[in-house]
């Protein structure tokens, strides 16, 4: 029997402390001050470039050019938004006020939620940590965030940039494994923002129902990639291999697996084979800029994937390395590496028919993050977008709809719950107080009791 790990309490519950007095002190009330942060969050970024990418290097071995395009850039342009829009967000909204109001005014008035709990994850732990404190800092809240152990160099690395960027109080970092997690969800905040497995997003969801507590879940699932009979093969095969291989397929949004029309899918298997090799070699795990698997328990779960029966292409290993090359594999619906997300780089082929069947086998699943479509047909796009249901996603690319600011991101159901990314993102961690200014000079008699039948018809009269 294993003794509990003990945990500092006493000084979680000091950081959790100041970040509820900070917030009572109302020191982000004026957005040109969270402008003033956000500024020196991306100079300090830009400073430690170098530092963020050799701890990305460290804890998945990922390229500069990788670190940049899909952590620290994304960073930086969600920075570069807010900082543009953050004076016409945090403005009172005028709305309509109905004629049985007269003379009022309404409005509505953008006010911080508070004390934030954001816990992030280890596959893109830069992305992932800094960017919804980015939308919660511009929204006017103050932040504890719990990075990943398990990318451990880029969550010192986080806490580094964030203890050098932002005041005591203001936004905090709890390093740390399950327990300290656990001990914050059963703190009291006034939101809580928790991107990983569904599995831990359940238990995220319960805590906060404990408090009332609203939760914005960034979870992730089966994403499908359905290639048409009438897609463009070579275009859709170099932009699978992107976005499925990226991170080495630890991505949420990454196609999961291939579904394919039978009449094109040897075309379309020589064409990702023959893209696998450009993008990535004739041997991926000799490819210094070819991510590795973030640990041994990841790798053992991708390698039990590849058998003798299913292989098609790929399927060397390096444990030492932690890599396993893209992966091909031949698969069904009732297969095991078809039960749950992949995460990795193994990538499942299945055939159909009928567009039919792709929504009836798409809509027996749970509802995945994300679905990318390949066909050059309006009427076939719009078909499965109008019938099958998830996060967002693509026509004729793979993961690219999470990369601007323009566009909320978020799941359904199984997938998540709420988004975040640009406006949306400040709308996430924004509390709208909706008000209605009455004007003394004229009170309309027919909402006072006693009630008449000219009261009542007038009442109708503006009620319709």
């Amino acid at each position: 029997m294993t003794e509990e790990r003990q945990i500092d309490t006493e000084s979680i519950l000091e950081k959790v402390n100041r970040v509820k007095d900070y917030q009572k002190q109302r020191k982000m009330y004026d957005y040109r001050l969270r402008k003033e942060c956000l500024r020196k969050l991306y100079n300090n970024i830009l400073a430690m470039k170098d530092e963020i990418m050799q701890a990305l290097k460290q804890d998945l071995n990922k390229s500069e050019v990788e670190s940049y395009m899909s952590e620290i850039g994304l960073v930086l342009s969600e920075i570069t938004y807010m900082l543009k829009h953050i004076r016409k967000f945090s403005k009172i909204r005028r709305v309509k006020t109905p004629l049985a109001q007269f003379h009022s005014k309404s409005f509505e008035i953008p006010c911080a939620y508070g004390s934030v709990l954001i816990i992030s994850p280890w596959n893109y732990p830069f992305m992932l940590a800094v960017e919804p404190i980015v939308d919660a800092v511009a929204a006017g809240n103050s932040v504890i965030l719990k990075p990943s152990e398990i990318s451990p160099y880029t969550s010192q690395v986080v806490e580094k940039l964030l203890n050098a960027t932002f005041e005591k109080g203001h936004v905090e970092v709890v390093q740390g494994e399950k327990e300290e997690c656990t001990f914050l969800l059963e703190q009291d905040f006034d939101y809580i923002f928790f991107t990983g497995s569904t599995r831990v997003g359940q238990i995220v969801m319960q805590k906060a129902a404990e408090r009332f507590t609203p939760v914005t879940l960034e979870l992730g699932g089966k994403c499908p990639c359905i290639v048409h009979s009438d897609a463009d093969i070579e275009l859709s095969a170099r932009r699978i291999v992107f976005g499925k291989f990226l991170n080495c397929g630890q991505t949420c949004v990454a196609p999961d697996y291939v579904y394919c029309h039978n009449d094109i899918k040897d075309e379309l298997l020589r064409a990702i084979e023959k893209e696998i090799v450009l993008q990535y070699g004739v041997t991926p795990l000799e490819n210094d800029a070819y991510p590795r698997l973030i640990n041994l328990k990841q790798f053992n779960v991708m390698k039990s994937f590849i058998t003798e029966d299913n292989l098609i292409f790929g399927g060397r290993v390096d444990e030492n390395t932690l890599k396993i090359e893209p992966t091909l594999v031949k698969s069904t619906f009732k297969d095991e590496v078809m039960q749950d997300e992949i995460f990795g780089p193994i990538l499942p082929i299945v055939t159909y028919d009928t567009l039919d069947e792709v929504i009836d086998n798409i809509g027996a699943y749970p509802k995945p993050l994300a679905l990318y479509i390949f066909s050059k047909s309006k009427q076939t796009q719009d078909r499965i977008l109008k019938y099958c249901d998830f996060g967002g996603g693509c026509i004729n690319d793979t993961i690219i709809h999470i990369a601007g600011s323009e566009l909320g991101f978020g799941g359904l159901k199984e997938s998540g719950m709420g988004a975040y990314h640009g406006k949306v993102g400040f709308e996430t961690f924004t509390h709208y107080k909706s008000i209605v200014d009455k004007k003394c000079w004229l009170d309309l008699p027919m909402r006072y009791q006693p009630y008449n039948k000219l009261k009542y018809k007038l009442i109708r009269m503006f009620l319709k």
